[in-house]
């Protein structure tokens, strides 16, 4: 009976021995875990102290972010990649040389400046100013506008002009070159010879003029009759009105109808019947100035 509890009592004891080791063990293995940890670098002691799902939550922001990550630098790449990426703005679109080149490339209109223009080198805020254009020049356009500015062609490169400022129709020279041979007398009037100069420039059919007389306005040389009739008429009266303050015209009388500076607003009104065509001015535009 002795012997047998004997083995009993042996079989318990190697069980506990071996209880004994498994701690033995883990000690071992967690000082080797700590000395690996303390002799690593911080930012891997960083990562290695983070939790597991924080750790993948980071890395996976900052890949959405900056792009890739390498050990050389890679995270300032991925800022520009990302960059790069970007989407174009409108203005950056049309400022692609792929984009200047077939816009210039397909250009074949001719528009006329109404105005004097500066030339940009861009349609935005960015643009610098590299010269002027004249009123009166015939520009070669592309078609294209952006941010109130159009695109014109000028020694075969993309420039940005003032929009609205262009036209099909050539605009008048107010006081351009006379050629039908007419003429007004020398002692006339600074304006007058303003407004025979600008009517003769822009209906060169018309010939006719009559300044001196010895009654009123054209007594003292500051009045002009210029001899036209009909609807071509009311655009030679149109012309002086819409041209006022360049002639020096006080007020401007056709077809029984006055219009004055002083009374701008009320537009053309109408006249007392004086009796004939010539007294109610149906074959002339008279015309006084200051």
């Amino acid at each position: 009976m002795a012997n047998h509890s004997h083995k009993r009592e042996t079989a318990r004891r190697k069980p506990r021995a071996a209880f004994i080791a498994a701690p033995l063990a883990v000690l071992a293995t967690g000082a080797v875990v700590a000395a690996g940890v303390a002799g690593s670098t911080p930012a891997a002691k960083d990562l290695l102290a983070a939790e597991p799902s924080a750790a993948a939550n980071f890395i996976g922001d900052r890949d959405r972010e900056i792009g890739p990550v390498s050990r050389d630098g890679g995270a300032d790449r991925g800022v520009v990649q990302a960059r790069a990426r970007a989407p174009l703005s409108p203005v950056d679109k049309m400022l692609t040389d792929k984009a200047i080149a077939a816009a210039v490339k397909k250009a074949d209109e001719r528009l006329w400046t109404t105005a004097a223009l500066n030339i940009w080198t861009r349609p935005d805020a960015e643009a610098k100013k590299v010269g002027e254009l004249d009123s009166g020049q015939k520009v070669l356009v592309t078609g294209r506008s952006l941010k109130g500015r159009d695109e014109v062609v000028l020694d075969g490169k993309s420039r940005w002009v003032t929009a609205g400022y262009l036209s099909a129709e050539k605009p008048f020279a107010l006081g351009g070159d006379c050629t039908n041979g007419s003429s007004v007398p020398a002692a006339v009037s600074p304006n007058i010879k303003k407004v025979h100069q600008a009517v003769c420039a822009a209906f060169p059919e018309l010939t006719s003029y009559g300044t001196f007389r010895s009654d009123g306005e054209h007594s003292q040389g500051i009045a002009i009759d210029i001899m036209v009739s009909g609807e071509r008429g009311w655009q030679v009266a149109d012309f002086v009105r819409e041209n006022y303050a360049d002639l020096g015209v006080s007020y401007v009388i056709y077809a029984q109808n006055i219009w004055s500076v002083e009374r701008s607003g009320e537009g053309w009104r109408g006249m007392s019947d004086r009796g004939s065509a010539t007294a109610n001015h149906y074959d002339h535009v008279h015309v006084t100035t200051y």
